[in-house]
């Protein structure tokens, strides 16, 4: 039944919303990938919250002029609106108030977040607003998404794809250097408005997919996953968008099997799970990866302490060295130095030597800094300064 989902076999409803939460995963993912780089994702909390009232709004001003108090494109609109009044609120209270940014966030998520619910009730005692399903914005909703939907969502991921190509550079410099986005004539103000655009967009068009407490998870956790596995920023951009597209087309399609799960929730798990694959497997920044790193980076400091040991004329007490030395075949069973641990052991004092010289010379200053005990020497110095510090040995100069 899922592989039915998955290859769009449930009909031509099952069809749209999978293909309409791919489309919104995708955008997801690449708005949030400078909201996250930026430090700014609390904000996307803030306008996704903020939207409430505006469809509440919205929905009343429909009824009250005769019209159809659920039609989408009015209720996005409302959304629209009041979210961009929240932002602006958010702006103004950080500018022109002592608040830090997470205080003017929490205020302005909490005050619209709550006259919205304000107004929700309202709507409920309504005669047009007793079956409204506007409950269906704070988790999402799209058992009936139309093809006029799916469109949205397709033609408002496009756009927002448009923008962040075109807008990448400026986006990249606030990110990472405002300072020198800045002295190259950018105005980190209309940066910060443009990137708020862009989430704006996806935040609006996502309330029907995963609702305005959720859309907040689409635009983050794909960014954060996309982060453990690259350090380019365009290479985060993609990999996010195929996270964002991917959650989306497999949380629609295991809702879609299920009917009585909904799918927003849904898809956000399922960009958690991909978030919980990269936090243990990924290679460079994975839970996995660091303890393996840990295990070698123990496995080289026992070595280098025995092989000290070795040089100095010292026993050897640590079990897991001897077994390493062992193993290396640089002393017997008994602790007795090879002849290859003799080599190996003359080869390390000398080193400790040579970085003794090296870390007490200013100008060897900056090399200094590489040492750890580990680091090769021969990898820090060039030819002609490795000669320079074996002049100044009193002891035998060569192994």
């Amino acid at each position: 039944m899922l592989g039915d989902a998955l290859l769009l076999q449930l009909g031509y409803n099952a069809t749209l919303v999978t293909v309409g939460a791919a489309l919104l995963g995708v955008a997801a993912g690449v708005a949030g990938t400078f909201l996250f780089l930026r430090k700014r994702a609390l904000v996307g909390d803030a306008i996704s919250h903020a939207t409430l009232p505006g469809v509440g709004l919205a929905f009343v001003l429909m009824v009250a002029f005769g019209g159809d108090g659920r039609w989408l494109p009015g209720l996005l609109l409302g959304a629209a609106v009041s979210a961009a009044i929240g932002l602006l609120c958010v702006q103004g209270l950080t500018r022109a108030t002592r608040l830090g940014e997470d205080a003017a966030i929490g205020a302005v998520l909490s005050v619209f977040f709550g006259f919205g619910i304000v107004i929700l009730t309202v709507v409920q005692t309504m005669t047009a607003g007793q079956q409204a399903g506007l409950e269906g914005f704070l988790l999402g909703s799209t058992a009936g998404m139309l093809r006029s939907d799916a469109i949205l969502l397709a033609v408002s991921a496009a756009v927002v794809l448009a923008l962040v190509l075109v807008l990448r550079r400026p986006l990249e410099l606030a990110a990472f250097d405002p300072g020198y986005a800045e002295a190259t004539g950018w105005s980190l103000g209309r940066i910060d408005l443009a990137m708020m655009g862009i989430v704006l967009v996806v935040t609006v068009v996502g309330l029907k997919v995963v609702g305005l407490i959720l859309i907040v998870a689409l635009l983050i956790v794909p960014a954060v996953t996309a982060r453990f596995w690259t350090d380019r920023t365009g290479h985060v951009v993609i990999i996010a968008g195929a996270v964002g597209g991917v959650s989306g087309y497999v949380g629609a399609a295991i809702s879609a099997v299920a009917p009585a799960l909904p799918t927003g929730p849904i898809v956000v798990l399922v960009g958690f799970l991909l978030f919980l694959v990269s936090l243990l497997f990924s290679p460079g920044r994975g839970v996995l990866a660091s303890l393996l790193m840990h295990h070698r980076y123990q496995r080289r400091v026992h070595m280098r302490q025995g092989l000290l040991a070795l040089a100095q004329g010292q026993p050897i007490f640590e079990a897991l060295t001897r077994r390493l030395m062992h193993r290396a075949g640089l002393i017997l069973p008994d602790g007795v130095a090879t002849q290859a641990g003799q080599a190996a052991a003359s080869k390390a004092l000398l080193d400790e030597t040579r970085w003794s010289l090296v870390r007490a010379d200013t100008s060897f200053a900056a090399a200094a800094t590489r040492y750890d005990g580990l680091t090769p020497i021969e990898d820090v110095l060039t030819p002609d300064q490795l000669r320079d510090v074996d002049g100044r040995i009193t002891a035998p100069k060569v192994v």
